[in-house]
């Protein structure tokens, strides 16, 4: 069953919270300059209304918002440690990845952009990345946090499980998926692979900002 969602209309034929699409496509459909969003909690979107359109554009409102006491069972999240994300124009289409640190907000290595990917390659690659990086520089306890469930359960299996197809577009990328599963079948690491809490904490140090 379809969680329930609340609309905001800033700007149409009318204004208000709504709780139906229907009736909000009717109020933004052939308005110039419509103001709308949808967001997950009602008491949120009541707060929006009183707000501007600019200050939830681009901003993520389909999940709700934590409590300051449903945070606290998330903790924070380690301060030494490396993040790492993905962007992706397009599925498939350019992708590009990077890792930055936690604790200064450094990038330390990014790649990219990639044709023919997704945004869980570029997690997985990130991932693998950042792993033989740390590993590198002897750094084998420095934890990295990934915001991808996926990327993180494909890198446990040590395979790149996409179902995109590879031809000589993007031929780069695939040697790159390769020669990542083949690392990780050579090497053992011990840094902790860690999930990061976007509802607690927010976006990921890595996030390219895109969303």
């Amino acid at each position: 069953m379809a969680k329930k969602k609340y609309y905001v209309v800033w700007k149409g034929k009318e204004t208000g919270v709504f709780s139906s699409w229907d009736t909000v496509k009717k109020l933004v459909q052939g308005f110039v300059g419509a103001q709308y969003k949808s967001f997950a909690d009602k008491k949120e979107a009541e707060a929006a209304f009183k707000k501007t359109y600019k200050d939830y554009k681009g901003k993520n409102t389909k999940k709700p918002t934590l409590s300051p006491a449903e945070k606290m069972k998330y903790g924070v999240p380690i301060e030494n440690a490396l993040t790492v994300d993905a962007a992706c124009s397009g599925n498939p289409g350019k992708m590009e990845y990077r890792g930055m640190l936690h604790y200064n907000k450094k990038e330390v290595f990014r790649k990219g952009p990639y044709e023919g990917g997704t945004n869980n390659i570029g997690e997985f690659l990130a991932l693998v990345h950042g792993i033989a990086l740390l590993k590198g520089k002897g750094l084998h306890k420095m934890p990295i946090y990934s915001d991808s469930k996926i990327a993180m359960s494909w890198l446990k299996k040590k395979q790149c499980r996409t179902n995109i197809v590879f031809d000589s577009s993007n031929k780069e990328l695939l040697d790159l998926i390769k020669r990542a599963e083949q690392w990780l079948q050579e090497n053992s690491y011990r840094n902790p692979i860690l999930k990061w809490e976007t509802k607690a904490w927010g976006e990921i140090p890595a996030d390219f900002g895109r969303k």
